[in-house]
């Protein structure tokens, strides 16, 4: 296998309300910090993330590649899902040898729809859909069977805004009010911000990395799991495929420093906590998370910009991300970087 390194990130200032942009525009300045950082203007393989559902219009994700450049022609793909996907298929694409570098982006205009009638177009549209449920009602269904008091949820809230309020990306966020919620154990604090934004990594491999960059963040595992989609079928109280994902990815064989996790919701960082097996010294979303800024298709990657951001910086060592797509935490990506 081919060392492969993430070697710049950067992300947009993150916005609660549609700030006029077009996609092409909201994802530009982050592809030009990127491209000044690494000195690059081209890559051996380009791939995005993003929903067609959220713009409303069908192949969007190609005139976002105004933003890249497409001519001279480029090698270039697209996931319709979190651009975390996009980054292992860009991984994958480096260990064949005949490329050294890769740009990944992920971009999302959450404000543009009802994101909640929007992700509910995912559900089976036979057994799930006429059941009448969104995420946030699946994700309360959760909550219930999360052996979790409400005094920790409140905290990991609390927590989240915070660091996110002193984090220069998310965007300004009231102070949390726990007092009620829209759907019961859920109170209106336990859910993420709508956030319109944009994310872009840069990996290389073998000496690529070295001359790019001054502290590569190495991903030493990555794995996807992901578990059947009928909620029946699955233990909400934990995740089989996040732990098997983390398993896989070797989270386990070192000490995690920090754990960037795409927990949109207080009650699945629990979970999650649980399923990657993390101890009360690794310091769990710093940058805010999820319920800082959610930039649905982007969110996951930058779960993977900020925990490589330690890593480039000095300040860690060792860092696990996460990445989550589906109901109920139904799939699952972890990422291990280390300097």
């Amino acid at each position: 296998m081919r060392d492969v390194a993430v070697v710049a990130f950067a992300q947009t200032r993150h916005t609660r309300e549609d700030a006029g942009l077009s996609e092409t525009e909201l994802i530009l300045p982050v592809i030009d910090e990127v491209k000044e950082r690494t000195g690059l203007t081209r890559f051996g393989f380009t791939c995005s993330g993003s929903c067609d559902y959220l713009a409303g219009a069908p192949f969007s994700f190609v005139s976002a590649l105004d933003a890249i450049g497409a001519w001279p022609p480029i090698s270039e793909s697209h996931v319709e899902m979190d651009a975390a996907w996009a980054l292992y298929e860009a991984w994958v694409r480096l260990q064949h040898g005949d490329v050294d570098t890769a740009l990944v982006y992920g971009f999302g205009k959450s404000s543009l729809g009802d994101l909640r009638e929007i992700m509910t177009l995912q559900l089976d549209p036979y057994y799930l859909a006429p059941l009448g449920l969104d995420q946030v009602s699946y994700a309360a269904l959760q909550a219930a069977a999360v052996d979790a008091d409400r005094e920790l949820l409140d905290g990991i809230v609390r927590r989240s805004r915070a660091d996110g309020r002193a984090n220069p990306y998310a965007p300004d966020l009231p102070e949390p009010d726990v007092a009620d919620g829209p759907v019961a154990p859920l109170r209106a604090a336990d859910l993420p911000p709508i956030t319109d934004g944009a994310a872009a990594v840069v990996l290389a491999a073998g000496d690529a990395a070295r001359e790019l960059c001054e502290r590569p963040a190495y991903v030493r595992g990555i794995a996807h799991r992901v578990e059947p989609h009928y909620l029946g079928m699955r233990d909400l109280g934990r995740s089989v495929s996040a732990a098997d994902a983390a398993r896989a990815a070797g989270v386990g064989k070192g000490p995690v420093e920090v754990a960037e996790l795409h927990a949109q919701f207080p009650h699945e960082e629990v979970v999650l906590r649980e399923a990657l097996g993390l101890g009360g010294d690794t310091v769990v979303n710093p940058s805010g998370g999820p319920l800082a800024a959610n930039p649905v298709m982007a969110t996951g990657l930058i779960r993977v910009g900020e925990a490589a951001r330690r890593v480039l910086d000095g300040s860690a060592r060792r860092a696990v991300a996460h990445a989550a797509n589906g109901p109920c935490l139904q799939h699952n990506l972890v990422t291990v970087l280390e300097a």
